[in-house]
Formats: C-alpha cells, structure tokens, sequence
C-alpha cells in the first residue's frame, strides 16, 4: 500500500528533516499553482514522469520555470526518447495519480525502478516545495534536506542542466 502524506511527514520526521505544509486547492498544472510561489520561498517544482522504449522510468524534478525540451531530453540523460507514462504505471511505482506527481513518492518505489533526474536551477534553492503525495498542499523542505531524504529512499539524485538543451 502507498505511503499517505501523514507517512511522508513521519519518515520526514525520523530523517530529522524539517517540513512545512500549506494547504490549498487542488492544483493539476503548473498554472494553477502559480499563486503559492508568493505565499511560499523557495523553489517551486513541476515534475514529469516518463519512460522510454527500453522500459528505463524517469522521474524528472525541475523548476516551475525551466524551459523542458522534451524532444531532445533524452541527448541529455542518456535514455532512449521519452514519453509521458501511463497512470496506471505511476500508481504501481509511485504510488500517486497525476496532477500529484512529486519527488516525495520516491518513498514508494523501495525496488528502485525509477530513475530520478532534477533540474540544476530548481537545485539552487535553499529550500523546494513539493506536493506531499497529495495536490492539495504543498510541502518545503531545506534542499540539503531534501538530498538526505533521496538518499533515505535508495534512489541516486541525478542533476541535470536543462538549459545545455538550447
């Protein structure tokens, strides 16, 4: 069974990691979130999960305002071309349904399926904000903080410079 936010917020808690959650709204797009960046410091997310021919799962963390070139994405991590998953597949990996696509569900992958790539901009923030499994809040965390919490679920944190797409 996927962790919920109240089990994402306890194993925050036994990292020793220090989160704030606001909650909102539903938020299903990059758009719709935009008016929690005034309300909320630090570097706000949009996150892509994807998959190529070769099965290889991605799940791509940047900042709400990096240019994505999907098209050529897959140059720069070396993975075949890219398309967006199935729903179906982020359940059984992530544990989330779309429009609560966040770093946090790495928790719910302890096989390690997934490949985790985030965007160097999103990176130099001193601190992310994430929805916590669920859209309908958002969660910041201190962003060395949130390297402790990739590392606690197994998962290697790839930073990648999406703007060498250009």
């Amino acid at each position: 069974m996927p962790a919920s936010p109240a089990d994402l917020f306890r194993y925050l808690d036994r990292l020793n990691i220090t989160h704030t959650t606001v909650d909102h709204a539903a938020t299903f797009t990059v758009e719709e979130g935009r008016h929690l960046k005034a309300s909320m410091p630090g570097g706000h997310t949009k996150n892509l999960f994807m998959k190529d021919k070769d099965g290889t799962i991605v799940l791509i963390s940047a900042w709400v305002d990096s240019e994505l070139k999907l098209n050529q994405l897959h140059k720069l991590i070396g993975t075949r071309r890219l398309s967006f998953a199935s729903a179906d597949l982020m359940q059984e990996t992530l544990g989330v349904s779309p429009g609560s696509v966040t770093a946090f569900a790495l928790m719910n992958d302890p096989k390690r399926q997934i490949r985790f790539i985030a965007d160097s901009a999103l990176m130099a923030f001193d601190a992310l904000n994430f929805h916590p499994l669920i859209n309908t809040a958002t969660t910041r965390v201190d962003t060395a903080d949130f390297r402790r919490f990739i590392e606690a679920t197994g998962h290697t944190l790839s930073e990648v410079d999406f703007t060498q797409l250009g």
